[in-house]
């Protein structure tokens, strides 16, 4: 997938599936969580124990859902932030079968940076965005 440094695998399991047999649509809110998680950890963002650390929250998601998901398709979910603000940033999502490459959802989030324990908003650290910005290979720093 060019311009996205990022991606987990998915295996479709019997539990994600609806009547229709298709991955049911909450589960891609799940997908796309278990790759934002994995994407904080491969950056050192996140301790991966503390999740009063964890140092974002969900504001927005839009998901386009383009073709089904179905029991034993694996799905490559690939992720890259690609705009930040101040107390703010976006990811963007896509999903596609890992055999043929076919697209089956496209999504993005804006996530704020949060402090758990203050209840409240936070300007992005620092550090997040000079890690971020190194591994995507763009200046998110501030004010860029």
């Amino acid at each position: 997938m060019p311009d996205f440094n990022f991606h987990i695998l998915i295996d479709a399991r019997y539990s994600d599936l609806d009547p229709q047999w298709h991955v049911n649509n909450v589960r891609y809110l799940t997908f796309m969580e278990q790759a934002r998680l994995k994407y904080l950890l491969q950056l050192g963002l996140w301790d991966g124990h503390d999740f009063n650390r964890l140092g974002m929250i969900v504001a927005d998601i839009h998901i386009a859902y383009i073709a089904p998901m179905l029991f034993g398709q694996t799905a490559r979910m690939a992720l890259r932030v690609v705009r930040m603000g101040n107390k703010s940033f976006d990811f963007e999502y896509e999903l596609t079968d890992e055999a043929s490459g076919k697209l089956l959802i496209k999504a993005e989030s804006v996530m704020v940076a949060y402090d758990y324990a203050g209840q409240r908003s936070i300007p992005i650290p620092p550090d997040w965005r000079s890690k971020i910005s190194a591994f995507e290979g763009r200046d998110f720093a501030q004010g860029a």
